[in-house]
C-alpha cells in the first residue's frame, strides 16, 4: 500500500495535506523518516508513526452509532441527513449501515465496510436477535402476546401466494413511560419493512416510539447520546467472531 493512502485511511488529512506533512518529516516507517508519498509499505508488518504516534492498521472498520430520529439509514440522500453524515471525523468511503432503521426510529446501528459481517448479521437464516424498546398506545392482552410470539400475519406473502407469518418473537412487558404509555421489549429475528410497526398494527395496536437496543451480541452503549458514535471495542469485535 502507498504511504499516502495509508495515512489517508487514518484520516490524517487530504492527499495534498499529507504530501506537505511528509515533506516536513512528520511520518516515520520503522523509525526512519519518510518524505515521499508514493513509498510502498506493508501495513501488516511495518510500524508507521505520525507525529510520534504509532498508527495501527485495520482492514475493516466498525462503528457503533446511536442513530437519532430524523436521520436516514443510507449512504447518501439529497433531502435528509444520513447516518454517514454523523461520522464527521471518519473516512466514510466504503462504509454502510448494517441494516436499516426507519427515519423516525432511533437506537443501535452498526456502520462498517465488512460485507461478510453485514451478511452474517442480516441473513434470515442466521436468526440473529434484534431487541427493540417499543412504546405502544394500548397494553397488550395475553392473546396479543401469544400472537406476536407465535408469528403474526403482517401482509407478506410466500412465493406460492400463501401468508408469510413473522418468525416467532419474544415479548417482555415493562413499566409505562413518563406519559403513561405501555412499554415492551420485542425480540425479533428478521428485518422486514416496518416490521415492528406492522406487527403491533396486526394486533390492533400502534407504535408511538421505537428504539433498537441490541443486535446479536452488540448492545447500544448507554453512554452514547443520539447522534454520537464510537469504534467497537476489542471485546465487542471478539464477541462478533472477528
Amino acid at each position: 500500500m502507498r504511504l499516502d493512502k495509508y495515512l489517508g485511511d487514518h484520516n490524517v488529512g487530504t492527499r495534498k495535506q499529507i504530501k506537505e506533512y511528509l515533506k516536513n518529516g512528520r511520518c516515520t516507517v520503522n523509525g526512519t523518516v519518510i518524505t515521499k508519498p508514493d513509498v510502498h509499505i506493508d501495513e501488516n508488518v511495518d510500524e508507521i508513526s505520525f507525529d510520534g504516534k504509532v498508527l495501527s492498521y485495520s482492514r475493516f472498520h466498525y462503528f457503533m452509532l446511536y442513530k437519532p430520529a430524523g436521520v436516514v439509514s443510507a449512504t447518501n440522500d439529497k433531502r435528509n441527513t444520513t447516518v454517514l453524515d454523523l461520522l464527521k471525523e471518519e473516512n466514510v468511503r466504503d462504509l454502510s449501515p448494517c441494516g436499516r432503521l426507519d427515519i423516525d426510529t432511533e437506537g443501535l446501528l452498526l456502520i462498517t465496510d465488512d460485507g461478510v459481517l453485514i451478511h452474517k448479521l442480516l441473513s434470515p437464516k442466521k436468526h440473529v436477535d434484534k431487541v427493540y424498546e417499543v412504546h405502544i398506545k394500548h397494553a397488550l392482552s395475553d392473546d396479543d402476546i401469544k400472537v406476536l410470539e407465535n408469528g403474526v400475519d403482517i401482509g407478506d406473502k410466500n412465493d406460492d401466494g400463501s401468508k408469510k407469518l413473522t418468525l416467532p418473537a419474544k415479548v417482555y412487558v415493562k413499566d409505562s413511560d413518563n406519559e403513561g404509555n405501555p412499554v415492551i421489549e420485542l425480540t425479533i429475528h428478521e428485518g422486514r419493512f416496518h416490521q415492528v410497526k406492522r406487527m403491533l398494527e396486526a394486533v390492533g395496536n400502534e407504535v408511538l416510539f421505537l428504539k433498537r437496543l441490541s443486535m446479536g451480541s452488540l448492545f447500544l452503549d448507554e453512554s452514547l447520546n443520539p447522534g454520537e458514535y464510537r469504534a467497537l471495542t476489542d471485546e465487542e469485535l471478539k464477541e462478533l467472531g472477528l
